[in-house]
């Protein structure tokens, strides 16, 4: 692999090198400065690349939008690749390193996947210095008459860490602080990270600060950030985090790494600023939202298209036979037997997917991507099950061809591009009820019998209403693991309820938050993290 200087991967999408701040000869940010200059450029097409349910068999979501990416450029379609940040918590926890997988990745992926631009940095101290201003305002006699039971904000640490989600402060002396119950969130969970992907540029950003509902005061009134008097301070240590990041491909194309919330406990999209720059710069912009389409792709589709004025031309929806087989049943150490029968079982995973994602009127792609271990007979049914049901479909041979192996997807795509015009519209109007909006997701996305409430969440839901608030988005906060909150629940479960336990206002953001199951916005490790894995490398 021969990475080439990041200065040549910008020309390649006209960015003059005096837009660039390096890091190094191979990562660079790109300043707000370019968008003068690229304006009345008009925007490209917006391709969307999404999945089904995820299993620990492996789906290959980012893999697949890098060799989307490769493929095009195989066949000379100019395209750009935004994706997501990685977490250090998920780096050293469960899933290791974020930046593809094979002979389609981002390069240099060691750097992306550890302090990269320091980006997770400035969140995180961010968001620990909103919280400190909060503590030490209320110790120092506490102007805003601010309730330390009403607190709302949580320190946060990019890291998987579950003695941190509930946590004694101000303990010993009264020199130590006002002793309170608090607790901390894992950095991409905070509403900070939001704003950050969900802002349109500096100015935007600093308002939605601004507008962060940090706590409430004796009075039962919303205290706000801008409140406190610390946004300049907060924009200081934000302001080269909110320039996108240009790295590249092993095969040379150009990749913008930016933002990265969850798409289980958060919105889990990459910045609308990094989009929207890469849509002036690009005839086609490929994007993956996280986890599984009843995740990532709604919040991207009912939230960020919405609030960004984007309009998706494409999604491509990838599934693997192994997936396919494990949610068919079949236990993950027997997942290298051919087995026909538990493969057309767990296609029905993917069919839920794919019509829930034609409600919103964009043409959809689906993406075969190969194993090695994948038998001819199931590749052969699985096309037959396409086939069947007038489903697109291309074979992606990425992960061990590179670029080469993912021209049948770009060729694909293309054509859809070329052939089929998008209608996209969201799934449910901003103006219906907190509840209407909820439950809509929850029967036309999850296919739920309905939404059973806790007192705790109907109360939550007065109160926003109250705030006149109502008329937000919807951001579920659930199990990426299955379409209900219970994450042992594989396939298409049926007759179930979606359990809401909770309703938070992220008032900055402009979304709503509903917690769903038993979801946790501070992740734990696994009883072997991928960090004690790293010893042998």
């Amino acid at each position: 692999m021969a990475l080439q200087n990041i200065e040549k991967i910008a020309k390649k999408i006209g960015i003059n090198e005096k837009y660039l701040e390096k890091y190094g000869n191979y990562k660079a940010k790109v300043s707000a400065d370019i968008n003068k200059e690229i304006e009345k450029n008009p925007n490209g097409k917006l391709v969307l690349v999404t999945a089904i349910t995820p299993t620990k068999a492996g789906e290959g979501k980012t893999t697949a939008s890098i060799a989307l990416l490769d493929g095009l450029a195989k066949i000379n379609e100019k395209a750009i690749v935004c994706l997501r940040e990685p977490s250090l918590g998920p780096v050293f926890g469960l899933k290791g390193g974020a930046t593809g997988g094979g002979k389609v990745t981002v390069e240099p992926s060691e750097d992306i996947n550890l302090h990269f631009t320091g980006d997770m940095h400035a969140l995180t101290s961010s968001i620990n210095l909103i919280a400190a201003v909060i503590d030490n305002h209320i110790y120092q006699g506490n102007e805003l008459n601010i309730n330390p039971d009403r607190i709302l904000w949580k320190r946060a640490l990019d890291m998987n860490d579950r003695e941190l989600r509930l946590i004694q402060e101000g303990l010993g002396s009264s020199a130590n602080g006002i002793k309170r119950e608090s607790s901390f969130e894992i950095t991409v969970a905070s509403e900070l990270m939001a704003i950050l992907c969900i802002s349109s540029d500096e100015e935007d950003f600093k308002k939605r600060v601004g507008d962060i509902i940090v706590a409430y005061n004796f009075s039962n009134e919303p205290v706000y950030l801008r409140d406190l008097r610390i946004s300049n301070a907060i924009m200081k240590l934000m302001r080269q985090a909110l320039m996108p990041n240009l790295v590249q491909t092993q095969e040379n194309n150009p990749a913008f790494i930016h933002g990265g919330p969850f798409a289980n406990i958060a919105h889990g999209c990459c910045s609308l600023i990094s989009l929207k720059l890469a849509l002036k710069l690009s005839p086609i912009t490929i994007t993956e939202a996280g986890f599984a389409a009843d995740l990532g792709a709604e919040k991207f589709l009912d939230i960020a298209a919405r609030v960004g004025k984007l309009k998706p031309d494409c999604v491509v929806l990838v599934a693997t036979i192994r997936a396919l087989k494990l949610h068919g049943g079949v236990l993950f150490e027997e997942l290298d037997k051919e087995n026909l029968e538990a493969l057309e079982k767990g296609f029905e995973n993917f069919e839920q997917h794919y019509f829930n994602l034609k409600k919103y009127g964009v043409p959809v792609v689906a993406a075969i991507n190969h194993f090695a271990q994948d038998t001819k007979n199931e590749i052969k049914l699985l096309e037959s099950l396409f086939n069947a049901r007038g489903i697109k479909f291309a074979f992606l041979d990425g992960f061990l061809k590179g670029g080469n192996g993912s021209t049948e997807l770009a060729n694909k795509v293309i054509e859809t591009l070329h052939t089929t015009v998008s209608k996209y519209k969201p799934l449910y109007e901003l103006n219906e009820s907190i509840q209407e909006k909820i439950e809509k997701i929850a029967k036309e996305i999850y296919r739920a019998r309905g939404v059973v409430y806790t007192e705790k969440a109907l109360q939550d839901i007065k109160d926003i209403e109250a705030l006149n608030k109502g008329n937000l988005p919807i951001c579920i906060a659930k199990t990426p693991s299955s379409f209900s909150d219970d994450p042992k629940l594989l396939n298409c479960p049926k007759d179930f309820d979606l359990r809401v336990r909770e309703v938070k206002l992220s008032n900055g953001a402009g979304f709503i938050v509903a917690l769903a199951g038993n979801i946790l916005t501070m992740p734990g490790l696994p009883k072997v993290p991928a960090a004690v894995k790293m010893e042998d490398e």
